[in-house]
């Protein structure tokens, strides 16, 4: 739900990102008409008019919507297919972007976590609400902080974190306020936000330029510094006879002027509240240098304008950028490759044994596994990538090589051990020293790499450790039960 849209001011609340997925809102129609799946929602959403009423029913509530003026076509809703699983694909298996980042100074925990959370805000003010934030370390004691949005690209999260966004607006050499500590509202409603009426769209050269507007509301303090830089300055006029102060207002984003902005005289002295801002976008067609002004360069200044600074800038130490449809391809085919790999252990145990006994249940043992780590993972909420699938592989082939540990000393103590108990107990000592060996060497993992093998070193001994102390002894239980 986008921060101030339309299903925003409808009163669909913002799904939280701890929650279930199957808990989340589903919609269900649209003006009573069914909508079924992604294509037929923006199919809609495309035939919309400018403020025009909509019906929008969930599985929870009914709700009214108006479209805007100045983007008819989007409710302020980003879509996803109906979970029917509560497992969380990473984004190796759903697309999206993943980046890494480097603090420029060394922070202390508090700090650390305060940055996390205003990038949190201003990534969720921008309209990004489908993210994951949180610090990494590397074994060398690097501190990174590791974002992951799905359904983002590149260009759009670049600038929102690589730039420290702080913003200020002077006059001459005097900054009068600042993004974020002197700004009490920011305008984002149509009626108050978009292109400018005066200017609009003009020919650039080879292409077009769009100017933006909106108002902004300062706190009164830099209202009254405002009023005493403004005060000291002298009242020219321009050729049409509007007067004007000496000095503009500039806009400066990181150091970096990106407009200015004519001061009326009328406004010397004067310690206003109200601000107007304004700003281009430009584009090799009309269409594009909207989309700049208004989707790009407005919203960017506005989410700085509303958030502030970060307290330090961050360095861009990596950046993954997956496609949703690689990452299905990427699902598919690990789930061919195990149900292969799966069946190839199956054939080469039956060889090995000869009985049907101790293969089916082999196989049978390491997919209850499979299901037990998905399950845990999907409980604590743990997000399933390729560094996880790989865990997994890594956990049911130890569990394989567990259950043949078992079947052996099983087979060898008919020969040598009469009691059951004697021959499960020599299994277990060999399994149990193999388990710990696994656990030393995946907690390294943990904080290699900045934290990227962690979901490989997490999901490894999440499923060894459900093997060791569920599925073993149930594979003993039935190997027992089976031989006799």
């Amino acid at each position: 739900i986008i921060t101030n849209g339309p299903a925003a001011e409808a009163g669909i609340p913002q799904p939280s990102p701890s929650s279930s997925l199957v808990s989340r809102e589903r919609i269900l129609e649209i003006n009573n008409r069914p909508i079924n799946s992604i294509e037929e929602y923006y199919a809609f959403t495309s035939t919309l008019r400018t403020n025009q009423s909509v019906q929008l029913k969930t599985n929870k509530a009914i709700y009214r919507l108006t479209t805007r003026a100045n983007n008819t076509k989007d409710l302020g809703i980003r879509v996803f297919k109906a979970p029917t699983t509560n497992i969380r694909k990473g984004l190796d298996l759903q697309g999206g972007t993943r980046v890494l980042l480097k603090p420029e100074t060394r922070l202390e925990q508090q700090d650390l976590e305060s940055l996390i959370d205003n990038m949190e805000e201003r990534l969720n003010v921008y309209g990004l609400s489908d993210l994951n934030i949180k610090g990494a370390k590397d074994l060398t004691g690097n501190q990174f902080i590791l974002v992951e949005i799905a359904g983002a690209n590149e260009e759009e999260i670049r600038d929102l974190l690589a730039k420290q966004g702080k913003f200020e607006a002077r006059i001459g050499n005097e900054t009068v306020f600042v993004g974020g500590k002197d700004i009490v509202y920011v305008s984002r409603s149509a009626d108050s936000a978009g292109l400018d009426p005066n200017f609009g769209c003009q020919p650039s050269g080879s292409g077009y330029v769009c100017r933006f507007r909106f108002s902004i509301a300062i706190t009164p303090d830099a209202a009254k510094k405002q009023a005493q830089v403004t005060g000291t300055l002298e009242i020219i006029s321009d050729p049409s006879g509007e007067s004007y102060l000496s000095k503009p207002l500039e806009l400066y984003l990181d150091d970096v002027k990106v407009d200015e902005l004519s001061i009326s005289s009328t406004l010397k002295g004067s310690d206003t509240t109200e601000i107007q801002i304004s700003g281009s976008g430009t584009g090799s067609s009309i269409e594009e240098a909207q989309y700049n002004a208004l989707r790009v360069n407005m919203k960017q200044l506005q989410t700085v304008l509303i958030t502030g600074s970060l307290p330090v800038k961050l360095e861009i130490a990596k950046v993954d950028v997956i496609s949703p449809l690689l990452g299905e391809e990427f699902l598919k085919n690990a789930m061919v490759a195990g149900f292969f790999a799966l069946l190839a252990v199956g054939i080469n145990i039956f060889i090995r044994y000869r009985k049907l006994v101790i293969a089916l249940p082999v196989m049978l043992i390491s997919f209850f596994e499979l299901v037990l780590t998905l399950g845990v993972a999907a409980l604590i909420g743990w997000n399933i990538d390729l560094a996880a699938v790989a865990g997994i592989i890594i956990a049911v082939g130890t569990g394989v090589d567990h259950q043949i540990v078992i079947s052996d000393e099983t087979l060898r103590g008919e020969r040598f051990v009469t009691n059951w108990r004697d021959r499960i107990k020599n299994a277990f000592s060999i399994i149990m020293g193999a388990y710990f060996t696994i656990v030393v060497a995946m907690i390294p993992l943990i904080f290699a790499g900045a934290g990227l093998l962690k979901g490989f070193a997490i999901i490894t001994i999440l499923g060894a450790s459900l093997g060791v102390f569920v599925s073993r002894p149930a594979f003993a239980r039935i190997i027992e039960i089976l031989l006799k």
